[in-house]
């Protein structure tokens, strides 16, 4: 056996093992918060869906890798790897292997149904839960089935025993498909899906260094967390996640498309469009998209200026003009949408109707009032607003970079005159003007304007900031405040957006040294904690979905920044 290095390890518990473009993933996660004593293949087609049960007939200890995932014990082994996006093989000696339903359970509207295909041998589940056939197809050994074909509540499953060496390949289709062919040596898949993956962290992390040792494990997560395009998703998209999380929220979106930027210029253009595929008729972005789902019950925070601007510096290919007219088409409309569908009459600042608006679901800013004029929106909009001052001049449309440029002169000066108290930015009420103040981070997130805010209001805000830094990062409420909580989403923990744009802001404010502390205790965090949703802001421990994107994005991005930034080392 050739010995292939097949990337970086990791824990299953933690990273789900898949495969870039595949919609399934192997890992224990079967639901949210929730993991089953087995790995499964779970399918993330219309929804998160635990669909076969892999169950070895001893005890094993598990590794993973980016190309191998291993099943171990003192008298043998199992591996699995990919064959492309809808197939893994497993191959095992001296442990034998059941492949069981997820559901014991077969109604006429859910559950897994087996049965035993004569046209070309093989054993096939249905899922009623995804939509798709399992097809399980031996290579070499010896296959028997229990339940197939049998009704309502009873085990079904394929047997692999120990006795003897066995190989096979389970398929995920839809409704037909030719015999598995079974001409590549496992060896041979195990070592191209490590040179693809090795690819893409040459591309994506070229810059890595001992110093930035999570690299190639952020770059992982990026990497196998993507899918093809199917149902509601018509681009390739990176998911949050594949286990809960999974799908494209419309402000993640944007750290994932930063970091591919310089690697994939096409992947990470279509991660930024993908909300924008679904704007509704008002302009507005849905808050969500999934394989088979989108939602607009809430919107989220228009970061997409912000945004833009370093996706357009990091791209490494230039917009054509048509392009560049279609995004402007798309960002006008997105942003009409806040000035025209969520300002107040005679009101120049625009409002959420709900912390869910913001991304920042539960935040103490929201504690008061829900339908508020938040100062992170405001500066937000300004920075869009800008962007398509700046859009509407290359594309030659004068009228309207005057337009822009009036309203953000108008949002700016209410900005500032109304939600500054002299001390900090408040929020307040979209119906009284009643302004409430609080200890959220939120409130500090004006900072992403950098130089265009006063040199005193600046200073503020970074004075302000020292409050929530605990030695992990930015704490989303001060580790003091009566309203912390360690794990209490954004009443507390430490997460990745806020730690980009603050630390950006402050940076191009001039505040290096804070910005510069800022990201070395979150790229610390990373490398101690992995990439979980959010951290525990007082031990930095990884809290609620273990393998989110964003994160990993967010790592990259500062480490990347932070490699560039280091002096060159000598040459003799």
């Amino acid at each position: 056996m050739t010995v292939v290095r097949t990337g970086p390890t990791f824990s299953i518990q933690e990273i789900p093992f898949s495969y870039h473009g595949s919609w399934f993933s192997i890992s224990p996660v079967v639901a949210a918060h929730t993991q089953a004593p087995e790995l499964h293949l779970v399918s993330h087609q219309t929804g998160m869906h635990p669909v076969l049960r892999l169950t070895p007939s001893a005890d094993t200890t598990v590794t993973a890798s980016a190309a191998l995932l291993t099943w171990r014990n003192r008298t043998g082994l199992i591996e699995l790897t990919y064959d492309g996006r809808d197939t893994v093989r497993l191959r095992g000696r001296g442990i034998g292997l059941r492949i069981s339903a997820a559901q014991a359970t077969l109604t006429p509207f859910s559950g897994t149904y087996l049965f035993h295909d004569p046209v070309d041998d093989s054993y096939v589940f249905t899922s009623y839960e995804t939509g798709r056939r399992y097809r399980v197809t031996s290579l070499s050994g010896h296959l028997r089935a229990v339940g197939a074909e049998a009704l309502g509540t009873v085990e079904r499953a394929v047997e692999l025993p120990a006795e003897h060496p066995w190989e096979i390949a389970v398929e995920e289709y839809e409704s037909a498909r030719r015999r598995y062919p079974g001409d590549r040596h496992f060896d041979q898949l195990v070592g191209s899906v490590a040179a693809e993956f090795a690819s893409f962290v040459d591309r994506l992390a070229p810059w890595r260094s001992s110093e930035t040792p999570a690299a190639e494990l952020a770059a992982y997560v990026l990497w196998s967390a993507t899918v093809a395009p199917a149902g509601f998703l018509t681009r390739p998209a990176v998911l949050m996640s594949k286990h809960w999380m999974n799908k494209v929220w419309s402000w993640d979106h944007c750290f994932n498309a930063l970091a591919l930027a310089e690697a994939d210029a096409d992947l990470a253009w279509h991660q930024f469009h993908i909300p924008f595929d679904h704007q509704d008729p008002t302009g507005a972005l849905p808050d969500s998209v999934a394989h088979s789902e989108v939602l607009h019950n809430y919107v989220k925070p228009p970061v997409h200026g912000w945004a833009l601007r370093q996706l357009r510096q990091r791209l490494s290919r230039p917009l054509p003009r048509d392009e560049l007219s279609d995004l402007y088409r798309r960002l006008t409309r997105w942003t009409t949408f806040w000035l025209d569908h969520r300002r107040v009459p005679g009101h120049q600042l625009p409002h959420y109707q709900h912390g869910n608006d913001s991304g920042w679901d539960n935040a103490t800013t929201f504690d008061g009032a829900r339908t508020i004029e938040a100062p992170d929106l405001a500066a937000l909009l300004l920075l869009q607003l800008y962007q398509l001052a700046d859009l509407a001049a290359e594309l030659q449309l004068p009228e309207e970079v005057a337009q822009w440029s009036r309203t953000a002169r108008h949002v700016r000066g209410e900005l500032l005159s109304e939600l500054w108290d002299g001390q900090r930015f408040v929020a307040r009420s979209a119906r009284t003007g009643q302004p409430r103040s609080s200890a959220s981070l939120l409130d500090f997130m004006p900072i992403v304007l950098g130089t265009d805010l006063p040199a005193e209001v600046s200073a503020g805000l970074a004075g302000g900031l020292k409050r929530h830094l605990t030695a992990h990062g930015l704490a989303t409420e001060p580790v003091d405040s009566p309203h912390y909580a360690a794990d209490g989403y954004w009443r507390g923990p430490i997460w990745a957006p806020a730690t980009v744009l603050i630390e950006d802001g402050l940076r191009r404010a001039g505040h290096v040294g804070l910005a510069d502390e800022i990201s070395h205790r979150f790229r610390a965090l990373c490398e101690k904690s992995g990439f979980a949703e959010n951290f525990d802001a007082e031990t930095g421990a990884g809290l609620r979905d273990r393998a989110y994107t964003w994160t990993a994005s967010s790592y990259l991005l500062l480490a990347a920044a932070h490699e560039r930034r280091r002096p060159a080392t000598p040459t003799h």
